[in-house]
């Protein structure tokens, strides 16, 4: 798996959907990939989403990501109140620096680490299970310190400490499936299904053995709503099914639904025929011609029986790329920790076919995070003492810094 910037530019127009269309266009064209594109992922934003599906056509996915921050930020809010305590005590810190010092201070009489509490980001939730995780760990000395300094802050209460704790045993799974699933160096995209349904059973078990808080409660309840809205088709989606079905570690066993395995299969069997080579048999042209020299009489009533019986090229290809789907699924799966794309490359000679339909779906990523980390890039670029770049400038350095090993 190899990732590559394209481009990154000043866009001064407004963010319509065509105008996205068109620098879209207008990148894909100036690297001659226009017909290369097997997917575009992004977040959810309707311009970008249009621009992609009505006026470029391309397969649309949505970043796997962003949908978890919707769904945890969403559940978040049922525990709101105790989240802003947190945020304002942490603020409180960082802009103190008498009590940040304190705080450090304290944690060494205590025999542990210094530790400094993190802020939260707005655009990502997983920064907030970091700065409630790291609240949590040094609870003793914030406790002591904000008695010692008495500052007119809102403190947690026991109850709110637990909470806190419960809340970080049930967002810890999500937090560990952003992580995982925002590599660009490994596949990605075949995961998507079988992580959602993970984190469904997940929380589904937080439901059957609820806390005996109400926050709590709901802040489940929450998560499990939303992630049926956004995932209950997800083993529907084609481009993900099929790369679910063409990753060796997973095939038709990730599927929970039957209906949804068996669609995949044909679909990807149908791909693989499409694409497959005509096989001919070789015919002796020495004899042909001997038999046309001979009177091709003789040989019309014997043709014209055993036609019918002869596999049209169509058919042929359907049968070999069933052939081989067969074959593959036969295979033992591989370990989950294995890398898909190293047994595809050993075995694309036994498996022609489905690894060319392979290609162009295990290349997707699941998540628009390396686009994401080019924007941070840019920003360590543009800074208050380099902020006389001209924009041709911050590109070339943003494209340089991105793709030079």
């Amino acid at each position: 798996m190899t990732s590559y910037l394209l481009d990154c530019f000043n866009f001064s127009d407004r963010h319509t959907a065509a105008h996205l269309a068109r620098e879209l266009t207008r990148v894909t064209d100036e690297w001659g990939l226009g017909d290369k594109i097997v997917a575009c992922v992004s977040d959810n934003a309707s311009n970008i989403v249009s621009a992609v599906r009505d006026h470029l056509h391309w397969d649309h996915i949505s970043c796997f990501a962003h949908m978890l921050n919707l769904i945890v930020k969403a559940a978040l809010k049922e525990v709101q109140h105790i989240v802003q305590k947190v945020k304002t005590i942490v603020e409180y810190f960082h802009r103190s620096t008498v009590a940040s010092e304190k705080l450090g201070a304290t944690q060494k009489q205590m025999g542990q680490e210094p530790l400094r509490l993190k802020q939260d980001v707005a655009t990502r939730w997983n920064s907030t299970y970091y700065m409630l995780k790291r609240f949590t760990e040094v609870k003793d000395p914030i406790i002591s310190t904000l008695a010692l300094i008495n500052p007119s802050l809102p403190t947690l209460l026991p109850e709110e400490w637990e909470i806190s704790r419960e809340i970080l045993e049930i967002i810890k799974p999500f937090e560990e499936v952003t992580t995982e699933v925002s590599a660009e160096k490994f596949v990605t995209v075949s995961k998507v299904i079988l992580m959602t349904r993970g984190l469904q059973r997940i929380v589904a078990r937080f439901q059957r053995n609820p806390s005996k808080f109400d926050p709590v409660k709901k802040l489940v309840d929450s998560l499990m709503s939303e992630m049926t809205k956004r995932f209950g088709r997800v083993e529907h989606n084609e481009k993900l099914a099929d790369a679910t079905c063409l990753d060796p570690r997973f095939k038709n066993q990730a599927f929970v639904s039957h209906q949804a395995a068996e669609d995949t299969v044909k679909r990807v069997t149908a791909a693989a025929a499409a694409i497959n080579p005509v096989q001919h048999e070789e015919e002796d042209t020495s004899e042909s011609a001997a038999s046309a020299s001979a009177g091709a009489m003789f040989w019309e009533d014997f043709d014209e029986r055993v036609a019918s019986l002869r596999p049209s090229a169509a058919s042929s290809k359907t049968s070999d790329s069933m052939m081989e789907m067969r074959a593959y699924l036969a295979e033992p799966l591989l370990p989950r920790t294995s890398d898909p794309l190293a047994w595809w490359k050993r075995c694309s000679p036994v498996y022609k076919t489905l690894s060319e339909v392979m290609k162009a779906r295990l290349c997707i990523v699941a998540t628009s995070v390396p686009s994401e980390r080019i924007f941070s890039k840019t920003g360590q670029i543009i800074s208050e003492r380099r902020n006389r770049l001209s924009p041709s400038k911050v590109r070339e350095l943003v494209f340089l810094n991105a793709n030079m090993p």
